[in-house]
């Protein structure tokens, strides 16, 4: 666990600290919204050097900022990047992994043309909650600010209250008091 303070500053930083208590050395993760790469380094430096990370993204542009950011920690061989959609992952991983983690919406510092779309994401959800192990998680960040973002929300929600709650535990985490389109963080963990 990380010696820093507890803040509560968005989504995305809560799914960090879940990572952080969940993930050790030796464990396999799956990024499955790769974008510039920063979940994809933090997973590998959480798996460490002899675990593993697998990471998606539709667009090249990502992996190649990835491979870069990886190249540059010394990490590169702690992960396998795909240029294939989330949707895929049941055919490009071929083990169980500790962890799933989405980081919906579109690659930062790009244009907003390429996005997550609620029909594909749905479809990686349920591959995520089939590939993770008992006991793992499927973390998943939503953006309901634009569009296509407010409709993954819904889908998810929806989705994730009909679970079974013999074989799931589901957590929303939704920052109330925030402004309008603010990130939430639906987090999964597998029953064992």
């Amino acid at each position: 666990m990380s010696d820093e303070r507890f803040i509560l500053k968005n989504a995305r930083h809560l799914a960090a600290r879940y990572m952080e208590d969940i993930l050790r050395e030796g464990d396999v993760a799956v990024d499955a919204t790769m974008g510039n790469g920063g979940d994809t380094a933090f997973l590998c430096k959480l798996v460490g050097k002899t675990g593993h990370v697998y990471a998606f993204d539709v667009q090249q542009e990502a992996l190649d900022r990835t491979a870069a950011r990886l190249e540059e920690a010394g990490m590169r061989s702690r992960a396998t990047l795909i240029l294939a959609g989330h949707e895929t992952m049941r055919d490009h991983v071929p083990v169980s992994p500790r962890v799933v983690m989405f980081n919906l919406g579109w690659l930062p510092g790009a244009e907003h043309v390429v996005t997550t779309k609620t029909e594909t994401t749905m479809q990686a959800a349920e591959a995520a909650l089939d590939l993770v192990l008992p006991d793992g998680f499927v973390s998943i960040c939503i953006y309901p600010g634009h569009e296509e973002g407010a409709r993954e929300l819904h889908a998810l929600l929806n989705w994730a209250a009909g679970l079974d709650v013999r074989a799931y535990n589901v957590l929303h985490h939704d920052f109330i008091a925030a402004k309008a389109g603010t990130p939430h963080l639906i987090l999964i963990q597998k029953n064992g």
